[in-house]
């Protein structure tokens, strides 16, 4: 299960400790039923799209613009978002340009020959410029820029045809609040060949104001930001929207507040779906040199939330939270579902100015929760806890249809900052007729005539709080010290429900009876939603024994597992939700899934959501491109339980329906894993491989794992994954201390010692090849020679695996040869005392090979 949380507009992307174990993994070819987050999250834009099919559109970036109406205050900030939404172009300020340049860290643009025209002033000063170069004889612009590693060029040219961006374009489109203004200023005024062009800015401003209108107002609360003005940080945000012949229109960002500064990539609809493609994305130049102060803004603390849910489930809430800034700010950042609105927020009593837009294209591109801005009469100071307190509302549980309920904003449902470790205090107060499941032991629990109050405090620091509600029936199971509670939907949703038979009545002959009617399929009985509840309470417990054995103490020790509609699962702290599939004995035919399915629901959901409680709630993931781990590992946790309780074949099944979903290919023959190395996370779900990000995070990175199991040992591993629980509690984990924590657990004088050669190859790079051995024997006992032959294709020539040759023999203990692969043929040669019985090419699964 996956939910995703960033941090502002930070590409640092906290995310949260689950993704999604989705069913597409096991299903190449097929699109998951649930609706996922790059559609889930952007679904709650869909009827932004509806209003742009009847927009008559001047210009292609209106296709993602902002054209919902802003919740404002009166203030600086909302003076200046007011003064955003109302931008327009100066047309005294237009100028015929030629060899005009300037650069942004890694980006280089030349405005070759046009007009440039900027936009009025904002808080004193124009943010914004645009290029055209239309009707101009020999009219260009051009843009490069040259992604620092292989990686980052190879996912360029996936999308381009060009491991660099070297583009001319007709038409660009400039926000910035550095110095840009200035700097272009000063160039037009040192060649006197450039003019003012008073005519044609007032064309451009004509035909293009209401673009700039939408295209700011997408950037809103990051501009207003800025322009508030920041203490002791850098104000340089720079966006740019590029029009060209050969890639269309496309973005390229640099903010200084992203770990990745640089970002490009374009905004493109798909089957229905928007997407934000990443072409590249990486650390300035800069900032390269330098290492990165990763630490947020503020700390956040101490959340006590009290909500209500009304008997239309509509909710309100109030929210407060501890909050320590570690500089001096201006205006404070949160996150909050764009599903809920921020009504009033006070500071330490103090009324606060809010501003909380809904921008489109920043949260496309950024793929996070909307941002709003909170404005304090008076600036915080650096070092010192302030008591915020956030008066909210909205609809974030929807009707599935019989009674049964869908919480959408799971761990957005109230204001956050990032995912930071906090005490929560959670009241809630509800109609009676439903049940409400929470993390945290109960410290009250009374009704009081139609509603009841139930009051939960977690016992330690958790990094988010869910809920879920409905008609529920409960079973509870013990395991030493730990409760696990599981809930289920009385009810069935409407979406598994049995279709109606379609019934034939035939015109009756004499000698038929009335009663004779062919039926075409016989009636189905729906299926049970408790059918499983009770051995589903001792299979949740079984499995958190099995890993509190393993890794030790779960985030929290009372576990609460709920169904929710879809075919996924998540894992949050203390709160498992669980796809409804997962309580019922059999997979309904009304969903469309095979039979051969049943292992995944049966047993790896609940595993590998149980297993979050370790790999995402104790252990943190440091950046998007290290949430990799948090699944493969909780993943991989979920198949040793297969393994544990269903035996070693099982577990293989899995590993090998993974296999089958990697190599599957999309409509231009590519196979799903050569979407991009594992640590591109989310980026790797785009418009060309939309169910690549599922198949790589949970199925390659499941192997990656087993790989490396198979290479230490399995009480080596076993060791490791203590060890990483024990030394990164509470802690984020980034990729490259996973390799180091790793190498250590290899076994002396290994190959590959400090596993840079395979974390090279099976994650920051692509490719799963197809391996044959053969051999021949010569000489006799006790002298014989084997000679074998390991050779690789179907993938780059630079791609090498270690791979294990296996030889038995009728008596005595096999020896295990672990050979390299490379582009040419790798021959080696051994000398046996005796007669092997059996030479194997990795018979216990230890590589992942075609």
């Amino acid at each position: 299960m996956r939910f995703v949380d960033f941090h502002a507009s930070n590409r640092k992307q906290n995310y949260s400790n689950n993704s999604e174990a989705t069913l597409s993994m096991l299903r190449p070819g097929r699109k998951p039923l649930k609706t996922r987050f790059l559609s889930s999250g952007f679904w709650l834009l869909s009827p932004y799209f509806q209003i742009l099919k009847g927009f008559q559109v001047r210009s292609p970036w209106l296709g993602l613009a902002c054209l919902f109406p802003l919740l404002l205050s009166a203030g600086p900030a909302g003076d200046l978002a007011k003064a955003l939404g109302e931008l327009t172009f100066d047309r005294n300020q237009c100028y015929r340009v030629r060899d005009v340049t300037f650069s942004k860290e890694d980006i280089r643009i030349y405005l070759t020959e046009g007009h440039l025209v900027f936009s009025k002033p904002v808080a004193g000063r124009p943010i914004a410029a645009l290029f055209s170069s239309d009707g101009e004889d020999g009219g260009d612009g051009e843009v490069i820029l040259l992604p620092p590693d292989r990686a980052e060029r190879k996912s360029l040219a996936s999308f381009t045809h060009s491991p660099n961006l070297d583009d001319h374009f007709r038409t660009a489109l400039f926000l910035f609040t550095g110095d840009e203004y200035a700097a272009l200023q000063e160039q037009i005024a040192a060649n006197p060949g450039n003019k003012k062009a008073p005519e044609i800015g007032a064309l451009l401003d004509e035909q293009y104001d209401q673009v700039l209108r939408n295209i700011a107002v997408s950037y809103q609360s990051r501009l207003v930001l800025d322009l508030l003005g920041r203490p002791g940080r850098a104000i340089d945000l720079f966006a740019s929207i590029f029009e060209s012949p050969k890639l269309g229109t496309y973005d390229i960002v640099y903010d200084p507040d992203n770990i990745e500064q640089i970002i490009a990539g374009h905004v493109t609809n798909k089957n229905n779906r928007v997407f934000f493609d990443d072409w590249t994305s990486f650390t300035a130049a800069s900032f390269r040199k330098k290492t990165p102060d990763a630490r947020p803004e503020l700390d956040a603390s101490d959340f006590r939330i009290d909500a209500t849910i009304h008997p239309d489930l509509s909710m309100t809430a109030t929210t407060r939270i501890k909050v320590k800034p570690r500089e001096p700010l201006r205006a404070a950042r949160f996150n909050v579902s764009p599903a809920i609105k921020i009504s009033a927020v006070t500071v330490d009593g103090h009324p606060a100015e809010v501003l909380q837009p809904e921008s489109p294209r920043g949260s496309l591109i950024s793929r996070g929760n909307n941002v709003f801005l909170v404005v304090p009469d008076q600036p915080l100071a650096a070092g010192r806890e302030y008591e915020f307190e956030f008066q909210h509302q909205g609809n974030v549980i929807l009707p599935a249809g019989d009674g049964v309920y869908y919480v959408t904003a799971r761990g957005s449902w109230y204001p956050t900052y990032g995912l930071q470790f906090a005490t929560f205090d959670l009241t809630f107060h509800y109609p009676r007729a439903y049940q409400l499941v929470a993390p945290g032991e109960i410290v009250e629990d009374h009704t009081e005539g139609d509603v009841r109050t139930t009051h939960r405090r977690t016992g330690s620091t958790i990094r988010m709080a869910a809920f879920n509600l409905g008609d529920f029936a409960q079973s509870r199971a013990q395991t030493g010290p730990y409760t696990v509670d599981v809930w289920a939907n009385r009810k069935l949703e409407a979406s598994l429900q049995p279709r109606m038979p379609m019934e034939v009545t035939p015109p009756i002959p004499a000698r038929r009876r009335p009663t004779d009617v062919l039926s075409m399929r016989p009636v189905e009985t729906p299926p049970d939603p408790t059918a499983r509840l009770k051995t589903l309470a001792t299979d949740v417990a079984s499995a958190l024994d099995f890993m509190a054995s393993k890794f030790g103490p779960p985030a929290l020790p009372h576990l609460s597992v709920s169904p929710i509609p879809g075919t996924f699962g998540q894992g949050f702290p203390g709160l498992i939700y669980l796809s409804t599939i997962a309580y019922l004995r059999n997979v309904p035919s009304s969903t469309g899934l095979p039979k051969s399915v049943d292992l995944f629901f049966q047993d790896v959901l609940y595993a590998h959501e149980t297993a979050h409680q370790w790999w995402g709630n104790r252990v943190t993931a440091d950046n998007y491109r290290d949430y990799w781990l948090m699944e493969a590992l909780a993943n991989y946790s979920a198949l040793l339980y297969v393994e544990k309780i269903r035996g070693q074949r099982a577990a293989d099944e899995m590993l090998e329906s993974y296999r089958t979903a990697l190599l599957a290919k999309n409509e231009a023959g590519e196979t799903r894993e050569s979407a991009g190395p594992i640590v591109l996370g989310q980026r790797l779900q785009n418009s060309t491989q939309p169910n690549a990000w599922t198949a790589i995070t949970y199925g390659k990175g499941s192997w990656i794992i087993h790989m490396l199991r198979r290479r230490m040992g399995d009480e080596r591993f076993f060791a490791l994954l203590t060890g990483l629980v024990k030394k990164y509690d509470h802690n984020p984990i980034t990729t490259e201390e996973f390799r180091q924590e790793a190498a250590k657990s290899l076994p002396p004088k290994s190959d590959d010692p400090n596993f840079e050669a395979f974390f090279s190859q099976w994650v920051y790079s692509t490719g799963i090849p197809s391996l044959k051995f053969t051999y021949t024997l010569k000489g006799i006992a006790p002298n014989i020679k084997l000679t074998g032959t390991l050779t690789q294709t179907g993938v780059d020539d630079d791609f090498s695996a270690l791979t294990p040759i296996e030889i038995r023999f009728a008596r005595g203990p096999a020896i295990t040869k672990w050979i390299a692969s490379g582009s040419d043929p790798q021959t080696f040669t051994v000398t046996l005392k005796q007669t092997p019985a059996k030479v194997a090419l990795d018979p216990q699964n230890a590589v992942l090979k075609r």
